[in-house]
């Protein structure tokens, strides 16, 4: 055996001395074998249970036999579209396509195809038809019922279906692929593998799930989108392990997909042995000639602590996907897995972070959710954190410690995103202090996403005054350090909730800051986010009162242009969205202006403005020979 890899070819599988395989696990990225990727992961935790794995990595979806390298797998295919959404992964918001692809070698796009679950799925079952497709990844966890579909602008099947897969795995998986791979190997039909916790399975026989709730009909939710508001909700109250309910979506008279209750989180003991395998921590060797995979750049040399978000932002999907519930990994883990790092020949001594979905999380919310789990309509903190939130940096600060006395370490930076309204709950100011000393270079990014209080709470973030006291309190730690660092706001452009009023008061909130924010992200509707049921349905599904949506892409635009307002090629549409605001005060020459008035040769560009402006602002005092004179006698 030449390397550490898993196998990607029958060559490199008879090396092994393998004449098969258990699962070929076809995947939509680049293999990489490290455990930010989650092909890596569950490809890992098969084979620590003795199971022979090889990996399909980009196959050509065009050509049967891209699926055919390893021949039929004993027991099945796994089947992934990679580590993000394959339409997110393609688009942009605006629906453009992408020109690179950070997980394919090179950074070469259009080498996986849109939809890749579905279409890897089928691809698979036209030419095994027999042979157990089980579908996971971020992409088919999403959309894992009847979801709303950006790009296609509506409402499409569980994925299940329109695949041809016998059954998806959803959440992080460790659990739910172990069991499955138990089950087959028993000899159990895949069909009847109906009892897996983190499962999602179809079925004909709606006697047989007799403890579910019932869900609205796909068909039915088609026709009345405030149905799959409520049917949305539904499945969003019954995200959490220990309290959610199987879940029964009809898809006509005789056909069901039933999503089971979700997988347990792993323990700190289970996770510490799952990023204990021996990953190679690298892209595969055969991507080296075309420059070797983009994506590796950012996680070679970053620390995964935790799982899991209590955060609860509407437009993330990590309530479906990762949970509610935070689970960490031991100091003791962290630690050895930096200093193998540093035993690295391209290591340079700074590890670029520690963290995950927010770095901050270092324990679950409170003591009760270890046992109940978390709040089914209730949030940690929004609108206000809750008063059995603890609030605590303690191990993080150790962890951080720790990690910056270790030999050949010269930096650790933080770039997960840090929750500031969770370091406000905190009484000690102790973990603050150390992130501007030791752990930020010169710019600290956070995300307020929004100034508007209306925004906010269809965003489920905090109040602006939040953020307008940690920025004090962020400046006044820097100052007694005396360091010069900054504060960047990550801010969001056309979320539900926000019209052209909310999106000035955007644009005047970065006006007050003195710079032009050089990241402005429109919002993105993908699948499975409460934001994403408000931009089709038109309410808020958690208590069904209408929601203002910017949904056309010229509106889009002049919200997106008025945040950027210095940007001269934005001027016109950001004079458009004053005039639709009815906010021509802001086109002048006083410093609260965003713009002045375009000339022409000593005329206005455009000669309506000039009465407009007039009216909007405090007329000037006349330079006359009596005003000059009562100056004088003043001074």
């Amino acid at each position: 055996m030449k390397n550490g890899f898993l196998p990607v070819s029958r060559r490199e599988m008879e090396e092994r001395g393998w004449h098969y395989v258990d699962f070929v696990y076809v995947c939509g990225d680049a293999y990489v074998d490290h455990p930010s990727f989650g092909h890596a992961i569950i490809t890992r935790v098969l084979e620590a249970h003795g199971y022979r794995v090889g990996i399909i990595a980009q196959p050509d979806w065009k050509d049967k036999s891209g699926i055919t390298e390893f021949g039929e797998p004993r027991l099945g295919f796994l089947v992934s579209a990679g580590n993000m959404d394959s339409m997110v992964n393609h688009y942009t918001v605006s629906k453009k396509r992408r020109r690179t692809d950070a997980f394919t070698p090179g950074g070469v796009m259009g080498q996986r195809p849109d939809y890749a679950a579905v279409v890897y799925g089928n691809l698979i079952r036209q030419v095994y038809r027999q042979t157990p497709v089980i579908l996971g990844g971020i992409e088919a966890s999403l959309r894992r019922l009847a979801h709303y579909d950006y790009w296609s602008d509506r409402l499409k099947r569980s994925v299940l279906l329109d695949s041809g897969a016998d059954l998806i795995s959803y959440g992080m998986g460790e659990r739910s692929v172990v069991e499955i791979a138990e089950a087959l190997e028993s000899g159990i039909a895949v069909s009847d593998i109906t009892f897996v916790a983190g499962t999602v399975y179809k079925t004909r026989d709606r006697e047989s799930v007799y403890d579910g709730i019932l869900l609205p009909g796909y068909e039915e939710m088609k026709k009345d989108p405030l149905l799959y508001a409520r049917s949305f909700y539904t499945q969003y109250c019954n995200t959490d392990p220990f309290s959610a309910k199987r879940l029964i979506e009809p898809y006509g008279e005789h056909l069901y997909v039933v999503q089971n209750m979700p997988a347990m989180p792993l323990t700190q003991e289970e996770m510490d042995r799952v990023y204990s395998y021996p990953y190679m921590r690298t892209y595969h060797p055969s991507y080296e000639k075309e420059g070797g995979v983009p994506a590796i750049a950012e996680v070679k040399y970053s620390l995964v602590s935790n799982r899991g978000c209590f955060g609860g932002c509407n437009f993330c999907a990590l309530t479906f996907h990762q949970g509610r519930i935070v689970q960490t990994r031991s100091q003791e883990s962290l630690l050895e897995e930096a200093r193998r790092m540093t035993e690295d020949p391209g290591f340079k001594g700074y590890i670029h972070d520690v963290g995950g979905p927010t770095a901050n999380f270092r324990y679950p919310s409170c003591e009760k959710q270890l046992s109940q789990g978390v709040c089914k309509e209730r949030q940690c903190l929004f609108p206000e954190p809750c008063r059995n939130l603890r609030a605590d940096h303690r191990d993080y600060v150790e962890l951080l410690r720790k990690l910056r006395t270790l030999p050949g370490i010269k930096k650790v930076f933080i770039r997960s995103g840090i929750r500031f309204d969770y370091v406000m709950a905190d009484k000690d100011d102790t973990f603050l202090r150390e992130l501007c000393e030791y752990h930020v270079s010169g710019q600290l990014k956070v995300a307020p996403e929004h100034v508007s209080e209306t925004v906010l709470r269809k965003m489920g973030k905090p109040s602006h005054g939040v953020y307008r006291e940690f920025g004090k309190k962020y400046a006044g730690m820097n100052r007694k350090l005396q360091k010069k660092q900054y504060l960047v706001p990550y801010l969001m452009s056309s979320h539900p909730g926000s019209s052209m009023k909310e999106a000035v008061e955007l644009a005047e909130y970065v006006r007050s800051l003195g710079y032009m924010p050089e990241q402005v992200q429109d919002f993105y509707p993908t699948p499975s986010t409460i934001s994403t049921c408000m931009y089709y349905t038109g309410v808020d599904p958690r208590d069904m009162s209408p929601v203002y949506v910017p949904k056309n892409p010229h509106e889009k635009a002049l919200q997106r242009a008025l945040i950027q307002y210095r940007d001269p090629k934005n001027y016109d549409l950001v004079l458009e969205a004053l005039k639709a605001a009815g906010r021509m005060d802001l086109v002048g020459y006083d410093s609260h202006c965003l713009i002045r008035p375009r000339h022409r040769n000593g005329k206005n560009a455009d000669p309506r403005m000039d009465s407009q402006i007039k009216s909007t602002q405090k007329p000037k005092k006349k330079k006359t020979i009596r005003n000059i004179h009562k100056k004088k006698v003043k001074k």
